[in-house]
């Protein structure tokens, strides 16, 4: 249900996931994640400006914040997010993509108890 403190985490990630983007970390320093649309995109923290309209939904491995519009949140905010990684390309300014995968978020629907945290 949630993290290492028994609080709901609303965005984890697989560990392949976590795998990626730990060695994107050692690569490019502190990272972002933004939820554009169908795919999650990563960037250097300092190479993406979020704006007044967007909601931080959680963190990733420790310190890799995940955002997205609040439009797309209030679509999303009954669900649970989590980041997987699959082969493939991806928008080709999203750091993973030299590496042949691409970021994927999978959602569930919130259990009672998870909606209520």
């Amino acid at each position: 249900m949630g993290g290492e403190s028994g609080v709901f985490v609303r965005v984890g990630l697989t560990p392949a996931a976590e795998d990626v983007l730990l060695r994107l970390r050692l690569r490019h320093g502190p990272l972002m994640v933004q939820q554009t649309g169908t795919e999650p995109l990563c960037y250097p923290h300092s190479e993406l400006r979020v704006g007044r309209s967007d909601v931080l939904v959680g963190e990733l491995a420790g310190d890799t914040q995940f955002w997205m519009s609040a439009d797309q949140y209030e679509y999303w905010r009954h669900t649970r997010l989590t980041v997987d990684v699959v082969p493939g390309r991806g928008d080709g300014f999203s750091l993973e993509a030299p590496e042949g995968v691409r970021f994927q978020v999978r959602s569930r629907a919130l259990t009672d108890v998870e909606a209520l945290a």
